[in-house]
């Protein structure tokens, strides 16, 4: 579970703000017309790196037959982290 607002691998998070195009790795051919993924979108961070101070995460999105069609590198304050149970303060 993930606590202290802590991202880690594997999370799954929905994105706060529209993301263009030209900031995605499109993956299947159907979703090539694509100008950008909308906010809410759910997506899993699949892998984090450190950049000039910064973490950036890798967020790969899949459909719901689990068919990865797009991927992005987004900073911290542009996806949030989605919670399935209460965590104790």
């Amino acid at each position: 579970m993930n606590t202290k607002n802590t991202k880690k691998l594997l999370d799954p998070v929905a994105i706060l703000k529209p993301i263009p195009a030209e900031r995605l790795t499109l993956l299947e051919s159907d979703y090539q017309s694509a100008s950008y993924l909308p906010s809410g979108l759910v997506g899993t961070i699949v892998e984090i790196r450190p950049k000039d101070n910064e973490n950036y995460y890798l967020v790969e999105f899949a459909d719901s037959y689990g068919c990865e069609y797009a991927m992005a590198y987004l900073k911290a304050n542009e996806f949030i982290v989605l919670q399935y149970e209460l965590v104790a303060a």
